[in-house]
């Protein structure tokens, strides 16, 4: 995913604001689901956030364009581990890495559930070797 900075993307120090790299994580996610998910996925599931870690290697300012990959990792029977990394376009420098914890529910009930294997197929490292 690529995003341009805006000026509303900026704090007091002069450079993009913590909160906008939790948006990007978060909206590049979102687009990697509906990307790859099936239409019965989308019918059945949502994903829930238990955990954000964030590191910040370099900070990113107004009219910068940002490059967001993101990937899944690791996963459990009610968890996935998914990795996100934030880049300046113009020089591939690591601006960003995050990992976060999502748990699928039930679009319905709203309580996490497991996941068939169809999700793990589609989503998972190890699915994609």
């Amino acid at each position: 995913m690529e995003i341009t900075i805006r000026p509303s993307d900026i704090d007091l120090m002069g450079h993009v604001n913590n909160i906008v790299y939790l948006q990007w994580v978060q909206d590049v996610a979102v687009a990697h689901w509906y990307d790859l998910a099936t239409a019965e996925q989308l019918a059945s599931l949502l994903w829930v956030v238990v955990k954000h870690e964030i590191e910040y290697k370099r900070p990113a300012y107004e009219k910068d364009t940002v490059i967001v990959r993101t990937w899944v990792g690791g996963t459990t029977r009610r968890a996935f581990e998914r990795y996100t990394d934030i880049f300046r376009k113009s020089d591939m420098k690591i601006l960003a890495r995050a990992k976060t914890l999502w748990v699928p529910v039930d679009k319905q009930t709203r309580k996490s559930v497991r996941v068939g294997a169809d999700v793990y197929e589609r989503f998972s490292v190890q699915g994609q070797q």
